[in-house]
């Protein structure tokens, strides 16, 4: 197999969620960075910034080469939400840009097409979804990926008041946007939780539907919680948003004790899932999607004890930040392995010429 030929195929059949690899590795960069291990956090914001770049042209090569196959992907509506991660990814690696190191223009550059892809993708596919003439049905089509609408709404909220504290003198018109984001972020996570929680409560839920993306359940609160937070920090203590401080400290409380409670039901399901029901544990790129829930927890709720003087919480992210790097590096072990037996396998598969 060359290597035009492994590009080629990897193109074609690129998982839709894909950039969660890229969420996930940034955010566990920003988490190490916020615990002084600045040389690991500085040496996965490289490694970020490849991987979205490749990433970024397998999307392009498929959208170029295999249109028909990205589009039934997107139409389908238990993976078209998958596309989402690519905002989302976009907004965390420009936060990066931020918290990790200092690379404003980046930043803005990656927060301008962050907005534009918000704007298409998340439009675009709940149109797509409600104008189907043809639906797989509700257990089907509904699972834990849909959240990706909110973590990409949010992302683009915490990037947003990163760049405006970043630059004090910006309209705060632009803060404005960034709560409208994070209000409207809390708002679709209420819609589609409900749906969610709907479907795995009272139809069959097999242990081999449990996917990783159902941690977004959680992920999408964590987020929402960081969102919330910075807004907070990063308020004027003059001005009218002012006000609204108190109502977006409390909201923020209630989405971190929400994403706290969930956390031991999804290690329940999973030790059910793996333990009980024997599903194998073996690589999939939805793995990526319980790195970047318990990474987010993490700086979540280390934000959320400097916005409200909470000293107490700081054990949380002291822990966390161990768990969530162990298991990133476990996933970017089964990933580089998968990816060499792949390409070793397609090698000997090719026939000679």
């Amino acid at each position: 197999m060359t290597v035009v030929d492994f590009v080629l195929s990897r193109a074609r059949h690129l998982n839709p969620g894909s950039f969660a690899m890229v969420m996930a590795t940034g955010i566990v960069s920003i988490d190490l960075d916020q615990h002084g291990m600045r040389a690991l956090a500085l040496t996965l914001f490289g490694v970020n910034l490849v991987a979205w770049l490749v990433l970024l042209l397998l999307s392009a090569v498929r959208l170029l080469r295999f249109r028909h196959e990205l589009v039934a992907d997107f139409t389908n509506p238990g993976r078209g939400a998958g596309f989402l991660t690519l905002v989302a990814a976009t907004c965390v690696l420009g936060s990066q840009c931020l918290m990790v190191v200092h690379l404003p223009e980046l930043a803005r550059a990656l927060a301008l097409l962050g907005a534009l892809l918000w704007v298409a993708l998340i439009y675009l596919f709940f149109a797509a979804t409600i104008t189907a003439r043809i639906k797989p049905g509700f257990t089907r089509s509904i699972n834990g990926g849909w959240l990706v609408a909110v973590v990409a709404t949010q992302a683009l909220a915490v990037l947003m008041t990163l760049l405006l504290a970043d630059d004090p003198s910006a309209r705060a018109g632009w803060l404005f946007g960034a709560l409208c984001l994070y209000l409207l972020g809390a708002a679709l996570y209420l819609l589609i939780i409900t749906l969610v929680v709907y479907r795995m409560v009272f139809f069959p839920l097999r242990a081999r539907e449990f996917t990783p993306p159902y941690w977004i359940d959680m992920g999408a609160l964590a987020i929402t919680t960081l969102a919330g937070s910075l807004l907070v920090l990063h308020t004027p203590a003059t001005g009218p948003l002012h006000e609204l401080v108190p109502f977006v400290k409390g909201f923020t409380v209630f989405f971190w004790a929400t994403a706290t409670w969930w956390i031991p039901l999804l290690v329940l399901l999973e030790i059910w899932r793996h333990g009980w029901r024997h599903v194998p544990l073996r690589y999939e790129v939805d793995d990526w999607d319980i790195v970047f829930p318990l990474g987010m927890y993490t700086v979540g709720t280390y934000e959320l004890a400097q916005a409200l003087q909470l000293d107490f919480l700081q054990v949380i992210p002291a822990v966390g930040v161990y768990v969530s790097l162990l298991v990133w590096a476990l996933m970017a072990g089964g990933a580089l392995l998968r990816e060499y037996h792949g390409f070793r396998v397609g090698g000997r598969r090719r026939p000679l010429r």
